[in-house]
């Protein structure tokens, strides 16, 4: 899926759902020394939180701003009107391994 050393800090790559197996692409990003993987798409509207501002464990959507918590997917702001989903990644011998959460299985 990657390596380490693949996503620069507070960068992000796409994982399409097609590879993932989910209803919504995946959004894996880097963030303050961590991974988190997230669904990419904001909850209130059609962006790709990829394409955001990542900053200190967060995401803010590029469209209209709203932001989340890489960790819990919690939106911090609005107008997400809900937060997104998180997925498992972590790190096997320099891999990136990522398991969908079995709740956004398509």
């Amino acid at each position: 899926m990657g390596t380490v050393g693949q996503i620069a800090e507070d960068e992000a790559f796409v994982v399409p759902r097609e590879v993932a197996g989910t209803v919504d692409d995946i959004a894996v990003m880097f963030s303050e020394g961590r991974y988190f993987a997230v669904d990419d798409t904001c909850t209130h509207e059609q962006a790709s939180l990829a394409k955001g501002w990542i900053e200190g464990g967060c995401v803010e959507c590029p469209l209209h701003s709203a932001s989340f918590r890489l960790s819990d997917g919690a939106a911090l702001s609005a107008p997400a009107p809900t937060g997104v989903a998180t997925h498992t990644i972590e790190v096997v011998g320099g891999a990136l391994m990522l398991t969908p959460n079995p709740e956004r299985l398509a």
